[in-house]
């Protein structure tokens, strides 16, 4: 199983941001996904996940209301639509794939991206 994110960038504060996450594999559709973040020399946090069918879905509360995770299993996609991004969302986002049906906790995810890097400018 192989992760690819991709659509990171250089943001404006109060701007959007887009990222997306293709898996390899015939498993896809049958487990969880989740998107995580890292600063240097913090701790990688959970920022959102979604259920293997897409029809639950958790956020971390510091993005709730402002980012939305969403997948397409006829694509092996998974999306972080990221809006209203502040400095502090500044970080190297990761997509995972959990061991399951469900997960928020980095324990519980398996296979990882190489990590995708979101600057905003404040």
């Amino acid at each position: 199983v192989q992760l690819q994110a991709s659509g990171g960038g250089l943001v404006q504060a109060g701007g959007s941001l887009r990222l997306s996450c293709a898996a390899s594999g015939r498993t896809f559709s049958s487990r969880g996904m989740g998107w995580f973040r890292q600063v240097p020399g913090k701790e990688r946090e959970f920022v959102a996940a979604i259920s293997f069918s897409g029809s639950s879905t958790d956020y971390a509360d510091s993005v709730k209301g402002r980012f939305i995770i969403s997948r397409d299993n006829a694509k092996n996609t998974v999306y972080l639509q990221m809006n209203s991004l502040k400095p502090e969302d500044t970080a190297v986002y990761y997509c995972a794939r959990a061991t399951t049906i469900w997960g928020t906790r980095a324990s519980e995810f398996d296979y990882w991206g190489q990590g995708t890097l979101v600057t905003v400018s404040s």
